[in-house]
């Protein structure tokens, strides 16, 4: 049966994405007119189909390969290659020397303490505050999560952490807007306009590889020869170990700066603007920090297995805004997908926020309702109906360690403080790489008056 989808147009279907507001936003318009399986033109892509039913995607779960085009606006940042696009038998060893590191139980218990204290000194800087000051909660919150994985896998802190923040955002809208670019202005303002992004782009490049440089070196000078197999908390120890190249040990560090500061930031941030529009589900997580907690103004690690409530909102939160709003694959050969036949060569996107938004396993998709994730509600649900961090041999090596430090952030914060929206500010969700603010998200903070608040 043929796959239904629009018509192609002649600019391969860039003018569609753009008017849509990137391709996350186009592919909830395609499935919703289209149903759960829908062909359509990208750019670079003769042939892509797009899946949104999570039963109909255990025919893709297995693909290893990612099409390069798509990921090209990542090429800057790297001087080897591009990490996100790695042919399968090189990306795989790669990925399970990330796991090593990113992943398990005791090195996660090792580190708990030092995302604690980072947790708690936000709070800290939050409850100073002059009242009615807001707080940018993206920039914020991205600013420490970069410090939380630079202090994990890196072995210390980074210079400027608001800077290297800047600066990806910096290089990836340049590298966005070109491989989207939205309907072409007139006339020198445009043109200046694309030279003025273009130039504050290499800018940023030139201050991302002098960062990493620095971490790097730093590393070297402290760390000796590195650390043995059995001795993985350090990212770069690991990868010298490995006999990784110079280079490769820079795109790797980049990468996990990328993808760590982007996750946990973006994820936490997400979930307090959902709180303070449900104010029942604020109360009820509070009651149950207050409870668990006492007096302890931060948790233990022991502690997050108790708090079970903030559990499900952090998870419903990654359903309504999913960091990455969407993934995509490359099939080798045909692929049957329910009654279709996927040609060989096709680009699979999993539109993650269409999944997530899919009425036939999340009624009513756009409201709020952490108790979706109950043991009760969750039974039966088909395990790819929910994928925020991906699925398969690519999805994201760093997933447990980021919900880790989005329930510490989250904890301390919420036992700490109260959070308000900003009047008359709008939140509007645009594609960055990750499902980011336009003009972030900007809340007014007050400390709670509740047992356990310091003084």
């Amino acid at each position: 049966m043929e796959i239904p989808g629009p018509e192609p147009e002649a600019d391969d279907g860039a003018g569609a994405i753009a008017r849509a507001g990137g391709l996350h936003t186009y592919q909830l318009w395609l499935h919703a007119e289209y149903g759960p399986v829908v062909r359509f033109r990208l750019p670079g892509a003769e042939t892509a189909v797009s899946i949104a039913d999570p039963v109909l995607l255990e025919a893709v779960v297995h693909l290893d390969e990612r099409p390069r085009r798509l990921f090209s606006f990542l090429d800057p940042l790297f001087e080897a290659d591009n990490l996100q696009v790695l042919p399968a038998a090189e990306h795989d060893p790669w990925r399970r020397l990330l796991l090593t590191v990113l992943a398990g139980r005791p090195s996660y218990e090792r580190h708990f303490d030092l995302f604690a204290a980072l947790a708690a000194e936000l709070a800290d800087r939050w409850a100073a505050l002059p009242a009615g000051r807001p707080v940018e909660l993206q920039r914020e919150l991205a600013r420490t999560s970069l410090r939380m994985i630079c202090g994990y896998a890196l072995g210390g802190e980074v210079e400027d952490p608001d800077g290297v923040v800047e600066a990806f955002e910096a290089v990836l809208t340049d590298q966005l807007e070109r491989l989207y670019p939205a309907p072409a202005g007139q006339g020198r303002e445009r043109r200046t306009e694309r030279a003025e992004r273009a130039e504050r782009a290499a800018r940023a490049l030139a201050l991302l590889r002098e960062t990493v440089d620095r971490v790097v070196a730093a590393h070297g000078a402290g760390a000796g020869a590195g650390g043995g197999p059995g001795e993985r908390s350090d990212l770069i120890a690991a990868l010298v170990a490995a006999g990784e190249s110079p280079a490769r040990i820079r795109d790797t560090v980049l990468t996990v700066m990328l993808a760590a500061h982007h996750t946990t930031g973006v994820a936490v941030s997400w979930t307090l603007h959902l709180l303070a529009a449900h104010p029942e589900a604020a109360a009820r997580v509070t009651e149950e920090l207050d409870r668990v907690l006492g007096e302890r103004p931060v948790p233990d690690h022991a502690d997050l297995p108790r708090l079970p409530y903030l559990g499900m909102v952090l998870r419903e939160s990654l359903r309504r805004y999913p960091p990455g709003p969407y993934g995509a694959r490359l099939t080798a050969e045909p692929l049957a997908v329910g009654e279709y036949l996927v040609p060989a060569g096709a680009v699979v996107l999993l539109p993650i926020l269409a999944v997530h938004l899919n009425p036939v396993y999340w009624p009513e998709p756009e409201r709020f309702r952490p108790e979706r994730f109950t043991p009760e509600e969750s039974a039966g649900r088909p395990r790819l109906a929910w994928i925020p961090f991906g699925l398969g041999p690519r999805g994201c090596e760093g997933a447990g360690l980021a919900t880790l430090e989005a329930r510490v952030l989250l904890a301390v914060l919420l036992k700490r403080l109260r959070f308000r929206p900003e009047p008359g500010h709008r939140v509007v969700p645009v594609e960055r790489f990750v499902l980011w603010a336009a003009d972030d998200i900007r809340m007014r903070v007050s400390p709670r008056a509740a047992r356990g608040t310091p003084r």
